[in-house]
């Protein structure tokens, strides 16, 4: 299993998982590599489990995507984002770019799984919409705090310009069918730069505890 995959399912092999959680990292890992589409016969196959098992943990497989998401982010969002050190706050803003050029240049990436999923269904309102929505404010909020770290001009402002990048280059190396080759890092430092914040400058204290 590759980064890119790991970081989608969430998959721990440290304990036996339960119906649940085997139904939600297939279908993770099914929704990522098939599309949304995908039909729950496939689905409840690829996780070894019955259609009644899964009705009776969900709803619809509209319910199935939507908590497949939410069980995923946290690994995901633990990949990209750095925990407390001592870095700068460019240097850890700069570290999301690097972690997503590294995934860019596995052989299994297909992007965001959070853009995928929304890009697919077109459904801004719909319970994976939402979630997915709910990551990306993450790390936008990331971002901004960083950002204020580092005495942006316009913290907000750069957040999301740093998120649209982020995005943006997720969606180019999909397209491409090959690696980002330091494009992403480079932007974002260029949107930095623009932004004043330097590599060594923080000039707003961190908030004790804070770990990004």
């Amino acid at each position: 299993m590759t980064q890119a995959t790991r970081t989608v399912t969430g998959a721990s092999s440290t304990a036996a998982s339960t119906t649940r959680d085997r139904l939600l990292d297939a279908a993770a890992g099914l929704f990522y590599r098939e599309g949304v589409g995908i039909g729950v016969e496939a689905l409840c196959r690829a996780a070894g489990v019955s259609k009644r098992s899964m009705y009776q943990l969900f709803g619809s497989k509209d319910e199935v995507l939507a908590a497949s998401l939410e069980r995923s982010a946290p690994a995901h969002q633990a990949f990209l984002v750095p925990g407390a050190d001592d870095r700068s706050p460019r240097a850890r803003i700069l570290h999301v770019f690097e972690r997503l050029e590294e995934l860019a240049d596995g052989p299994d990436f297909l992007g965001c799984p959070f853009v995928s999923v929304t890009a697919e269904l077109k459904a801004p309102d719909h319970p994976a919409s939402l979630v997915a929505r709910r990551c990306k404010d993450t790390l936008t909020a990331f971002f901004e705090e960083e950002a204020e770290c580092g005495g942006a001009d316009d913290p907000a402002l750069l957040a999301r310009q740093l998120t649209v990048a982020f995005d943006g280059s997720g969606v180019r190396a999909v397209m491409q069918g090959r690696g980002l080759d330091g494009l992403a890092v480079t932007m974002a430092g260029t949107l930095l730069d623009a932004a004043g914040v330097g590599d060594a400058k923080e000039a707003v204290p961190r908030p004790s505890g804070t770990s990004g």
